[in-house]
């Protein structure tokens, strides 16, 4: 496959979401002969979206630890096979916001099921696709829920936003601890900073990423 396949990690309100397409928007036009697409999960496809309500719905509360889990994977084994790969094989690059770390950090740690249980379960939903690089926006937990209720207003919150402060703060940990096991792939952001630091942080790694990628697809 010719593409690059890029993801974002990090809690809801570290604004990973807005600083990538800030970002997008700026490098896009600093790269307009290439194709780069932007997708989520869980999502991105019909039927993944479908798999994210279920999910993040808060009517779901009996829903058991290893079921989450199992419908994570699958959503994201459909959004591989309509979204990610068909763009690669076109030498696409496509950023997708969350993959398998969030498995690993929110069922795998926090849920308690276990991390190489998760990592079992995503390899087979995955083949072992794995991202060039993982931009992991790092932030205290008490900062990202009150920043998303502060911009929600009175939606209500979703199964996971509802979860005790304790249960943030195991995912911090286990985010921290994936970063620090695999330094080469995940780059940390402190998105505790102005929301102009964090932005300028992401495009500046991506837009080397993206100039690598162009340079290793010209020697070829």
């Amino acid at each position: 496959m010719d593409g690059l396949f890029l993801t974002l990690e990090g809690p809801d309100g570290s604004g990973k979401t807005t600083a990538l397409h800030k970002a997008l928007a700026v490098l896009k036009k600093e790269f307009p002969v290439l194709t780069i697409v932007i997708s989520r999960e869980p999502g991105g496809t019909a039927i993944a979206e479908k798999i994210r309500h279920v999910i993040l719905d808060p009517a779901n509360e009996l829903m058991d630890n290893r079921t989450e889990a199992l419908l994570y994977a699958a959503a994201r084994r459909q959004h591989i096979c309509e979204v990610i790969l068909p763009h690669l094989r076109k030498g696409h690059i496509i950023i997708s916001d969350r993959y398998v770390d969030s498995s690993i950090v929110y069922q795998g740690v926090a849920r308690h099921i276990g991390v190489e249980a998760v990592k079992t379960l995503n390899y087979f939903a995955t083949e072992g696709l794995t991202p060039a690089r993982t931009f992991y926006f790092d932030l205290d937990p008490e900062i990202g829920l009150k920043r998303i209720k502060k911009a929600g207003g009175d939606r209500p919150d979703d199964r996971l936003e509802k979860e005790k402060l304790a249960f943030h703060k195991e995912v911090r940990k286990g985010y921290l601890t994936l970063a620090k096991e695999n330094p080469d792939r995940i780059f940390t952001i402190d998105a505790s900073r102005s929301v102009a630091q964090v932005q300028e942080d992401l495009y500046n790694e991506l837009k080397e990423m993206i100039s690598s990628y162009i340079r290793k697809r010209e020697k070829a």
